[in-house]
């Protein structure tokens, strides 16, 4: 039994490895990320191919398999859920609109929103795909990504403007997204829509890329607003992914 148990911790530990290295991996790279003996992997991921969870490209790289689609969509719905006592939070505490949104492939998908109980507010669908470049929780989300891959992105998808403000050119997004990092969080300044602003940070230690955000007119959240609600934000967030940890 003990050695059925390590034998899925490992399988599990093979598929965070594949994930963290962007969703493929020769297996020589799986031993030098895990320390695994090379039979050890090699006994393990034909499991997972035969499953469907993982497969073999002709170059011979493993990458996860379209059966993880299934799971992670299940669990992305599930978090979403899991968010909205932190939303509700956020918007007894700030009054404006909360959101959740991961990234799933390209592209930012809003997964929970608790909106505000003003009369003039933001509203965002469950299930909204957005192009991350433009808004703050897809800023949020890059800023968890190494750049050459917000490059390859951004070369796939374009950087279409949805008002003046919106980023159109790479180099001055990845400063941006240097600046999130260092200062914590992404603010959308009217570039996915005008007349509105967003403030988002991202959920750093959540099992996939997540970010949190709090939206609303200019008029009520001005820059001042804007930099009062990081804090609480932030704080939010942190708790919340305190919450995902495994016990």
């Amino acid at each position: 039994m003990a050695e059925a148990v390590r034998s899925l911790e490992r399988t599990f530990e093979l598929l965070e490895h594949l994930a963290d290295a962007g969703g493929e991996l020769a297996l020589s790279e799986l031993a030098e990320a895990s320390g695994l003996p090379m039979p050890t992997i090699y006994r393990l991921m034909r499991t997972l191919v035969n499953h469907g969870y993982v497969r073999q490209e002709p170059s011979k790289r493993y990458a996860l398999g379209p059966r993880l689609i299934r799971l992670g969509e299940g669990a992305g719905r599930m978090l979403g859920s899991w968010a909205r006592p932190a939303l509700k939070r956020l918007v007894d505490e700030l009054g404006e609109t909360a959101n959740m949104a991961v990234l799933e492939g390209d592209e930012a998908v809003y997964v929970a929103q608790v909106p505000s109980r003003h009369a003039m507010r933001m509203f965002t669908e469950v299930g909204r795909r957005v192009q991350p470049h433009c808004t703050g929780v897809g800023k949020a989300l890059l800023s968890q990504l190494p750049d050459d891959r917000v490059r390859a992105m951004l070369a796939r998808t374009g950087m279409p403007a949805h008002t003046p403000r919106t980023f159109t050119d790479p180099d001055a997004l990845l400063a941006e997204l240097a600046r999130i990092r260092a200062q914590g969080y992404a603010l959308d300044d009217e570039e996915q829509e005008v007349g509105v602003r967003c403030v988002a940070v991202p959920l750093k230690g959540a099992p996939s890329l997540a970010a949190l955000s709090v939206s609303g007119p200019t008029s009520r959240m001005t820059h001042a607003a804007a930099e009062a609600v990081v804090p609480v934000l932030a704080e939010v967030a942190a708790g919340f992914v305190r919450e995902l940890a495994p016990a």
